[in-house]
């Protein structure tokens, strides 16, 4: 009886087995994206995509899943975690900053890269063009013709009296001398002398600004860097305590008690960034989609700050703020 009613089931199992081995394959594959994030800056400017991509009908753990990595900061992080994202066969790579998109493309050639923001990926090596980036890496980038310029002209309005300028900077990150340069070549433009202080590492920033004290420095000035980013309160700190006027390359400092910051709105950046991951997962290739260039650009003024340290803010220099914090 046992047997007869074993070779009755063996069929009803087989039938069963095979079809939910056939449903399995036939549902389609929830494409993951790795997201490798760098510093807490990455969180806020994160809600930007995460909104655009959700407006371009994803929506995550219906069509696609998220896989986080962090490296909280420390730059020696993230090929170990790139590698991760690698060997978890993410569809795409989503990330920002030139040391992350340098780890993430070291550990693949072929998992396609987007950057919600790069400062120059032309200059760092990490495209071919900005028309046609030829690899697996693409996005938008920060870099914008005289940026940098402009950024010390506004400087040279809040402190007209200066002539000694420290540029906190971080030589080891891709595409920083090209930076260098050309903050040069428009402090040279405004006579500003300007005195480069190299910070390496985020433990570094204690001597960096130290520096700025012995060089006699007049006001501060900072390269775009997710590792000044990462110090920023102890930099508008710093300012604050010595009454220097500062620009910033991120509106993130100006929110945090920073004198003034002029920079491209990022939001609007990693916005754009969205479309580009939302291409490739439905099939277009990084190589054939060209990284985009900011067109809107923003001016934050903090005049609490201001009182503090002493500086009186031009009125046509507040006219021309997109924020001022009162």
């Amino acid at each position: 009886m046992r047997r007869l009613r074993l070779c009755r089931l063996l069929p009803v199992f087989v039938l069963t087995y095979g079809l939910r081995v056939r449903a399995q394959q036939s549902m389609p594959k929830i494409p993951r994206i790795g997201v490798l994030v760098i510093s807490p800056v990455f969180w806020l400017r994160f809600k930007a995509f995460q909104e655009a991509f959700q407006n371009l009908g994803c929506v995550e753990g219906k069509n696609f899943l998220f896989e986080y990595r962090n490296a909280e900061g420390k730059l020696d992080r993230l090929p170990e975690l790139a590698a991760e994202l690698v060997r978890a066969k993410v569809d795409v790579i989503y990330t920002a900053s030139a040391e992350a998109v340098s780890a993430a493309k070291q550990a693949t050639k072929t998992i396609p890269i987007v950057v919600g923001t790069v400062q120059d990926p032309l200059a760092s090596g990490l495209v071919e063009s900005l028309a046609r980036p030829g690899g697996n890496v693409t996005g938008v980038s920060a870099m914008a013709p005289d940026l940098n310029g402009k950024r010390l002209e506004i400087l040279k309005e809040i402190a007209p009296r200066a002539t000694r300028v420290a540029f906190l900077r971080t030589p080891a990150s891709p595409g920083a001398q090209a930076n260098f340069k050309d903050t040069q070549a428009a402090a040279q433009a405004l006579k500003f002398q300007l005195l480069s202080l190299e910070v390496r590492e985020r433990k570094d920033l204690d001597n960096g600004l130290e520096a700025v004290l012995k060089q006699r420095a007049q006001a501060i000035s900072t390269a775009p860097d997710p590792v000044l980013n990462n110090g920023r309160g102890q930099i508008v700190g710093f300012a604050a305590k010595h009454r220097l006027p500062a620009g910033y390359a991120a509106p993130e400092f100006a929110e945090s008690d920073g004198l003034m910051s002029y920079a491209p709105n990022y939001a609007d950046l990693w916005r754009r960034s969205a479309s580009h991951v939302d291409k490739i997962l439905k099939g277009t290739k990084p190589a054939d989609l060209p990284v985009e260039q900011p067109t809107k650009f923003e001016l934050h003024i903090n005049l609490i700050t201001a009182k503090q340290i002493g500086v009186a803010i031009p009125p046509n220099l507040l006219v021309r703020a997109d924020r001022v914090i009162r």
